[in-house]
């Protein structure tokens, strides 16, 4: 289309020149000035479809590279169809062994599925897992997590298979913590082996999981919210006979809390602020020199913590967060 529209204008200007070219002849009876200029004409005339020629020629020599480089582009791209086609061709995913497949996840953590590119050097699409051999993964808050030691005894029930329960072992604990969406926690990544193996079991399930920190035989336990801080932070608790109770604490989960010595088993205590408080009578004021021993000898092993983190000669960014609060009431427990 390009070369015809060219041919069009050669052509046309074959006529102006020619129409020129007679001009110039019936000029001979004219005028030397008409005759002058009927010849530039004729020149101009020529020289312009001249030039035509040449642009035209020009042109047809680009055209012609052009269709050969789209020629070889569309030879490449043939080639490379024809080698994918043959590729998938012979393309045949197999296992080494019967089992269960899982896609194997790429670098950015996705799901290998339908349209995901395929890295050459490492073609592997699916894995087998070792359903023999499972891992649990628990999310602590990094104010347990210092609780948590490998090796400690897990209870693991599958959200799944009701009324089963699992026996696992914590096998690696995280480095460095993390924030999960739609929290402002930070946690600890922790992994439990389930030691016994059981068919029904897939990847993938939810776990709900217990860890066993330690285990407490015969003591006072009440629940967190039931204990309030008094004057310079001395732990005490309302009883339904009208005391504050002064209480010395021991070791506590996210629940309860241990009393070591202020109560009795059985005595009811207020899990929120009872009405009148100022009408109780404080007790207990003799256990008050045992909580301050207590206090300086938790001080005293955390300044050696410190030391020794320090001489380490490593350092991290520590951020931290408050913990929650309820209220009610309930008994103290043994």
């Amino acid at each position: 289309m390009v070369l015809s529209q060219l041919r069009d204008e050669i052509k046309n200007q074959w006529f102006v020149t020619a129409e020129t070219e007679i001009t110039l002849q019936q000029s001979k009876f004219e005028p030397p000035a008409t005759q002058r200029q009927a010849a530039i004409a004729l020149d101009k005339a020529q020289r312009s479809y001249e030039q035509k020629q040449k642009q035209y020629d020009l042109k047809k020599a680009q055209v012609r590279a052009e269709l050969i480089n789209l020629r070889s582009q569309m030879n490449l791209q043939q080639r490379v169809v024809d080698d994918l086609s043959s590729v998938l061709a012979a393309f045949t995913v197999t296992a080494p062994a019967e089992g269960m497949v899982i896609y194997k996840k790429d670098r950015l953590g996705q799901k290998i599925k339908t349209g995901t590119s395929v890295n050459p050097w490492e073609m592997v699409v699916a894995t087998l897992p070792d359903m023999s051999s499972m891992l649990s993964r628990i999310y602590i808050s990094e104010i347990e997590i210092n609780k948590i030691k490998p090796g400690m005894p897990v209870d693991i029930t599958i959200d799944a298979l009701q009324n089963k329960y699992f026996p696992g072992t914590i096998s690696n604990i995280a480095n460095i913590g993390e924030q999960l969406p739609n929290s402002d926690t930070k946690v600890f990544e922790v992994l439990a082996r389930v030691d016994e193996y059981d068919p029904s079991l897939r990847p993938s399930m939810t776990t709900s999981n217990k860890v066993v920190i330690r285990t407490f035989n015969d003591v006072i336990y009440v629940p967190n919210e039931s204990v309030h801080a008094g004057i310079d932070s001395v732990p005490f608790v309302y009883t339904r006979d009208g005391k504050k109770q002064i209480v010395v604490l021991g070791e506590s989960n996210d629940k309860y809390i241990i009393v070591e010595k202020g109560l009795d088993n059985g005595t009811p205590v207020w899990l929120s602020v009872p009405e009148n408080p100022e009408k109780f009578v404080l007790a207990g004021r003799e256990l008050i020199p045992e909580i301050r021993e207590k206090e300086r000898e938790l001080a005293r092993l955390e300044q050696e913590r410190i030391s020794r983190y320090n001489n380490s000669g490593e350092f991290a960014i520590l951020t931290g967060d408050g913990g929650p609060s309820g209220q009610g009431a309930a008994d103290a427990g043994n």
